[in-house]
C-alpha cells in the first residue's frame, strides 16, 4: 500500500510533457480571383467599392489590390462611375450621389486582364434597392425588459443599455433591417460579429416598439451598449439599412465560415453574386437607409 502511495505521489509530481507537431494540410492552389466589396445606397454620399485579388490559403503576404479598373453602377436611367483614389489603390469612390429606392441596380467592374475578352475581365452583379420607412420617430435607450426574455435578464441584468427605435413599419413582411450603430460619430458595428439582421416578418404594419408591442412583451432592440461605456451627453445614432434577403443569407454564411470557434462550423467557400462564376468572390448589395439620433442621459 505504501508503494502504491509513493507511485501515485510520483505521478502527481511528474510534469506532463506533450509533444506537438504542426499539421500542414495540402490545399489545392487555384488561380487568383477578384474580391469585390461593393455597396450602393440612397444616402447622399461618396459610395465605395474595394477590389482585391484572392490569395492561397497559406499566403500571408500583403493583400494585392486591383488597380486601373473601370467601375460603375446603373439602374437603366442613370449610370454612376467610381473613380480610384490616388492614395489608396483598389479603392474606388463615386462623387456624392444618392440611389433611388425600388430600383434594380446593375454593378460592373472592368478589370485589365490579358486573358480576358479585349484584354478586359468584366465582373457584374445586380441588387434591388428595397423600400424603407421615411422616418424613425425616436430612439429609446433603456435596460432590457426582464419579462421579455428571462435568459438575457439573468446574464446581463442592468449592465446593458438596449436601443429601441419607435416607428410605423411598412406592410411589407419581406423587409430586413441591418442596424449600424454609432457613438459620438464612431461606428460601433464596424466588424461582422457586432452586426445583426432583423427581419420584420410578422411585425410588418405594426408600430414598432409601440404600446401594443410593449404590452405583449414583444419589443425589438436593434443594438446595445454596456452601461459602463456610456456617459451622459453621448450621442447615439442608429442607421437602419433595408437590405435584400440574399445579402442577409450571404452575411450569415460568411459569419459561419470565419473564425476559430468550433461551434461556428468549418471554414468553406461562401456564396457570391459576382459573375461570371469562378471569376470573382464577394458581394454587391444595395440598401435604403433611415436614421435616428438621440443623446444618452444617465
Amino acid at each position: 500500500m505504501k508503494r502504491f502511495y509513493k507511485i501515485w505521489a510520483f505521478l502527481l509530481l511528474t510534469p506532463i510533457v506533450a509533444c506537438t507537431e504542426d499539421i500542414v494540410i495540402d490545399v489545392e492552389e487555384g488561380e487568383p480571383m477578384i474580391g469585390v466589396e461593393a455597396s450602393f445606397t440612397d444616402e447622399l454620399k461618396c459610395h465605395e467599392t474595394i477590389l482585391s485579388y484572392t490569395a492561397d490559403f497559406y499566403n500571408h503576404d500583403e493583400v494585392k489590390m486591383v488597380s486601373g479598373a473601370t467601375v460603375y453602377v446603373t439602374d437603366g436611367v442613370d449610370t454612376i462611375y467610381y473613380y480610384e483614389a490616388e492614395d489608396a489603390p483598389g479603392h474606388y469612390f463615386t462623387e456624392p450621389v444618392a440611389g433611388v429606392k425600388n430600383r434594380m441596380y446593375h454593378f460592373c467592374a472592368e478589370v485589365p486582364d490579358e486573358n480576358g475578352e479585349d484584354g478586359v475581365l468584366r465582373l457584374y452583379a445586380e441588387s434591388y434597392m428595397a423600400n424603407n420607412v421615411e422616418t424613425i420617430d425616436s430612439l429609446v435607450i433603456k435596460p432590457y425588459n426582464a419579462d421579455n426574455d428571462s435568459v438575457i435578464s439573468v446574464f446581463f441584468g442592468d449592465t446593458i443599455e438596449w436601443l429601441y427605435p419607435h416607428f410605423q413599419s411598412l406592410a411589407d413582411p419581406t423587409i430586413i433591417y441591418m442596424p449600424m450603430i454609432s457613438k459620438n460619430d464612431t461606428l460601433k458595428t464596424d466588424s461582422l460579429n457586432m452586426r445583426m439582421m432583423i427581419p420584420v416578418g410578422g411585425y410588418a404594419g405594426y408600430y414598432i416598439n409601440g404600446p401594443e408591442m410593449l404590452e405583449a412583451n414583444k419589443e425589438i432592440p436593434i443594438g446595445y451598449f454596456r452601461k459602463s461605456k456610456l456617459k451622459t451627453g453621448d450621442r447615439i445614432r442608429a442607421d437602419l439599412y433595408s437590405i435584400p434577403m440574399d445579402y442577409m443569407m450571404y452575411f450569415y454564411t460568411l459569419i459561419m465560415s470565419t473564425g476559430s470557434n468550433p461551434m461556428m462550423g468549418a471554414p468553406a467557400n461562401v456564396s457570391t453574386n459576382i459573375q461570371p462564376e469562378g471569376a470573382g468572390v464577394g458581394w454587391f448589395f444595395t440598401a435604403s437607409v433611415v436614421s435616428v439620433e438621440t443623446v444618452f442621459e444617465d
